[in-house]
């Protein structure tokens, strides 16, 4: 049995409201970055085989027509099998319908949200999950505050102005490794986020892989986010 996957499911459903126009002939994860000529999948599917992934499961919803076409005609590194939700059945839902169609259901897998756009190793995740004996392991990054932020001393006056700094908290990144047998324990219906983790939590099962300095992660949700995962990937080159 494999203890790192090579198998993984990507949550492509969404309708991307927030993304509109772009969103308004395609789904969310069809989206392309600038300047690169590929969208969001795309770069997801390149990650997942570098990664070691030869088989991912691609469940689709919103305009699926449109991204199965693509995956279709596209020159991919590895195998690709779409599902379609006929009805929205959550994202708990979601997952444990798509992992019902992975090769190897005795096997561990990886997940991710169609709409992150990263790199980091996902092999140490996997490590990382197996040496904490987890049912789940979840990606945490620290993005930045939109905003800037003022800090003062304690009397009240403000000390310095900081423009966009990093978050004090840890978010889902929406990456995440499970182990076989996380999947039964999935909602046929329903948000696993409210009841699967808060459960695995409370057992101990589950385990949070903080980013590694320096690894890029983006959530693309506005067109804001294209732009600067385009100013990002262009001083990245440069």
């Amino acid at each position: 049995m494999h203890s790192t996957p090579t198998q993984a499911v990507v949550l492509a459903g969404g309708q991307g409201s927030r993304l509109r126009p772009y969103t308004d002939d395609r789904p969310k994860p069809m989206v392309e970055i600038p300047g690169t000529g590929t969208p969001i999948i795309g770069h997801q599917l390149s990650w997942l085989a570098a990664e070691g992934v030869t088989h991912a499961v691609v469940s689709c919803g919103h305009l699926a027509e449109v991204l199965q076409e693509w995956l279709e005609g596209a020159d991919l590194p590895l195998k690709v099998t779409t599902v379609v939700e006929t009805e929205p059945l959550g994202r708990g839902g979601g997952l444990k319908y798509a992992a019902a169609h992975l090769p190897s259901p005795d096997e561990p897998w990886y997940a991710t949200n169609g709409d992150i756009w990263t790199r980091f190793s996902l092999r140490e995740m996997a490590a990382f999950h197996t040496e904490r004996d987890a049912l789940a392991t979840l990606a945490l990054a620290r993005p930045r505050i939109p905003w800037g932020a003022v800090e003062t001393d304690t009397f009240g006056h403000i000390t310095d102005f900081i423009e966009a700094p990093p978050s004090p908290f840890l978010i889902n990144a929406g990456v995440y490794v499970f182990s076989a047998d996380f999947t039964e324990l999935l909602p046929d219906l329903g948000d696993h986020e409210r009841t699967t983790f808060p459960r695995l939590a409370r057992e101990q099962r589950l385990a949070g892989f903080p980013l590694p300095q320096g690894a890029y992660w983006r959530a693309i949700d506005t067109a804001k986010d294209l732009t600067e995962a385009a100013k990002e990937l262009a001083a990245q080159r440069a």
